[in-house]
């Protein structure tokens, strides 16, 4: 009689044995994201982090978010590059986050494998410590969870959700803006994490190019393009509201300036942007000419090189501009705030781009 082995984890498809080896090459990146008030370290069922801290606060109002980088992944996957996704997410995070004015605090995050490589998770994670340490946050726990016969050996996707505080007399948002503030626009790193469906539609699936074929225009190859980490704002903002009086920020993310300047927007106001301001990045036209896609369409889906907004009024915008100058962060004015009238939204872009 022939023995027969039963079903097990390892068989159907799950390792946790190299999960545990995953964890064990993350932790020295981990533990650069610490802050004082966390306690313990990986391995427990729940990040902790010590709360009298926001004794300072008068009234601590506690800021939450959650995000994902979309197709991006696709990218660092087909290129074998996994220790730069984790700046994205971060920057899709802790952003919205300090858009309110808060300060990041914490994040955790959710990596999701067909198949778990040790080196692999421990580098995307690397990132989003990496990334947790240019906002200002820790970085408390996460997940990895294993998903064969969902996801082939090598997809994997990536989330994350953070924690910020804001005091609430400095709460920063509509309730602010004024007729006569002025927008200032700083500028992306690239094409960030939103709209990569339509960009590697275009880029890959129409127009066939190659992802090591280097694109003069760009000055480099269209892989190492396309996974450009994106560029993280918080501290930058938060300096931004101890040096001028900010109003609100805007994080440009899905649905591109117009439509998420709108968001922060009050009703009896309305945000004029001019695009002569300045000249997107080689890559938007790359992608609108490649795709033949309409300039709305354009501007719809992707950031076209902004990728922060400031709402300051008039008489503090030389001293934000300064500020962010000091930081090496490239901004200019780029509108200003009026009364609604007769716009239908709460946003626009006006005239053209400077070529």
């Amino acid at each position: 009689m022939s023995e027969t082995t039963g079903a097990s984890y390892a068989a159907a498809g799950v390792d946790i044995e190299a999960g545990d080896r995953a964890v064990e090459l993350m932790k020295e990146w981990v533990k650069k994201t610490q802050r004082p008030e966390v306690l313990g370290g990986l391995g427990g069922f729940a990040g902790l982090f010590d709360a009298s801290a926001l004794k300072r606060y008068e009234r601590p109002l506690l800021a939450s978010a959650t995000d994902g980088v979309g197709t991006k992944v696709d990218i660092a996957r087909q290129l074998g590059v996994y220790d730069t996704i984790g700046h994205d997410l971060v920057a899709m995070v802790m952003d919205d986050i300090v858009v309110c004015g808060a300060e990041p605090l914490f994040m955790t995050d959710y990596i999701c494998v067909g198949k778990v490589h040790p080196e692999r998770v421990a580098a995307i994670v690397k990132g989003i410590a990496e990334g947790c340490v240019l906002a200002g946050c820790a970085l408390v726990g996460g997940e990895t969870a294993e998903h064969p016969g969902l996801l082939g050996p090598d997809d994997f996707d990536v989330a994350g959700a953070g924690t910020g505080v804001v005091e609430a007399d400095r709460l920063l948002g509509p309730d602010r803006i004024r007729t006569g503030d002025t927008v200032i626009a700083m500028a992306a790193s690239g094409l960030h994490s939103n709209g990569y469906s339509l960009v590697r539609h275009v880029l890959l699936n129409q127009a066939g190019l190659a992802l090591d074929a280097r694109i003069d225009e760009l000055g480099r190859t269209l892989g190492e393009e396309l996974l450009e980490p994106t560029k993280i704002y918080s501290l930058d903002c938060l300096a931004l509201t101890r040096t001028a009086d900010v109003h609100a920020f805007s994080h440009v993310t899905g649905g591109g300036l117009a439509a998420n300047l709108a968001r922060v927007i009050p009703d009896h106001l309305h945000a004029t942007v001019d695009r002569s301001t300045w000249t997107p990045a080689p890559i938007f036209d790359l992608v609108g000419r490649t795709g033949s896609v309409e300039r709305l369409e354009l501007e719809k889906t992707l950031n076209m090189g902004v990728g922060m907004i400031a709402i300051v009024p008039q008489e503090a915008t030389d001293a934000a501009l300064a500020t962010l100058a000091d930081r090496g962060l490239e901004a200019w004015v780029a509108g200003e705030i009026t009364d609604r009238g007769e716009h239908t939204t709460g946003a626009a872009l006006v005239g053209d781009y400077a070529s």
